[in-house]
């Protein structure tokens, strides 16, 4: 792998993320703008134009998208990929930047990860290494900043933000763990665009988008364009293409650049205004987060070591 490889990796992951950020901010100004889109609508129109985008893509391709629904264990899991994995880590999510801003549900989500350390620790028995153990500190030392402003007597974000924005790290700890088995053998493309299509229609069949009756106008007709191409199609492909560059963990320190994408853009264009509380909380989960996504290959070597021995 040449110098010239890696430094292509890392630009497209990078660029990836950047624009996984912006897409939170393209939402928060429609939830602005209009106040009859909902998250359910937004998050319907996204999924379900993104995954049909990514099967017709696959088929193009040549992946044979439709060939998972042969065996049906891999059809039960990309299904619950869909229903537990893409709809709170995507519905939840705007759920959280509807109700309080974009930067501050981004790094909320951002915690995913030390979901996915707490449930190696629980249900696999992978004890936290001593740097694991400082990023959980540290993630729980920015988390408290944010939530309380350095007040513990009370709560400097609504409880509704924290509950969405919880909701959606877990959603980012399912979304990773649950696809793991499929992905090697179908790859990202079809799994993902599966994954997106069932969601939307499984959110559609709880409440139809057609019955929700709103009025666009162009510019913010074309910022669920950007949502749906450049903030999801163009930057799971742009991801997914990085990984032939560079290895997944240094691919996972790119998601860095999600969160601060949300807070500039934010502060640029919608006037967000953030306490230094809710800086410094963040750049500690994001160091924090940083610092945990060098040790996954880590973690599940001493869990393959564990499983051999017993």
């Amino acid at each position: 792998m040449t110098q010239q490889h890696h430094l292509r990796g890392v630009l497209l992951a990078s660029c990836a993320c950047i624009l996984w950020g912006i897409s939170g901010v393209a939402a928060s100004t429609l939830f602005t703008t209009n106040a009859h889109i909902t998250a359910m609508w937004l998050t319907q129109i996204r999924m379900i134009s993104a995954g049909l985008i990514l099967i017709v893509w696959g088929q193009l391709a040549g992946k044979r998208p439709f060939k998972i629904w042969r065996q049906h264990r891999d059809a039960l899991t990309v299904i619950s990929y869909g229903v537990l994995g893409l709809i709170p880590v995507q519905l939840c999510y705007f759920e959280a930047v509807r109700v309080g801003n974009a930067p501050i549900a981004t790094i909320i989500q951002f915690l995913g990860p030390f979901i996915i350390s707490i449930y190696f620790l629980l249900f696999k028995h992978v004890v936290p290494n001593r740097s694991e153990i400082i990023g959980m500190v540290m993630a729980f030392i920015g988390t408290l900043l944010i939530v309380t402003h350095g007040q513990l007597n009370s709560l400097a974000i609504s409880p509704v933000v924290l509950f969405w924005g919880g909701l959606s790290a877990i959603g980012v700890a399912t979304n990773t763990l649950i696809p793991r088995a499929i992905l090697p053998k179908y790859g990202a493309l079809t799994v993902t665009g599966w994954g997106l299509l069932i969601a939307g229609l499984c959110l559609m069949a709880l409440q139809p988008m057609w019955l929700v009756h709103l009025t666009l106008t162009l510019p913010q007709f074309l910022l669920i364009l950007v949502i749906i191409l450049f903030g999801t199609v163009v930057p799971f492909l742009m991801f997914a293409r990085s990984l032939g560059y560079i290895l997944p963990t240094t691919a996972s320190l790119m998601d860095a650049f999600e969160p601060l994408a949300a807070t500039i853009f934010s502060i640029l264009f919608l006037n967000v205004e953030l306490t230094n509380f809710d800086f410094i909380g963040g750049i500690l989960i994001i160091l924090a987060v940083m610092a945990l996504s060098l040790n996954p290959h880590k973690m599940l070597a001493r869990l393959h070591r564990r499983k051999q021995r017993s």
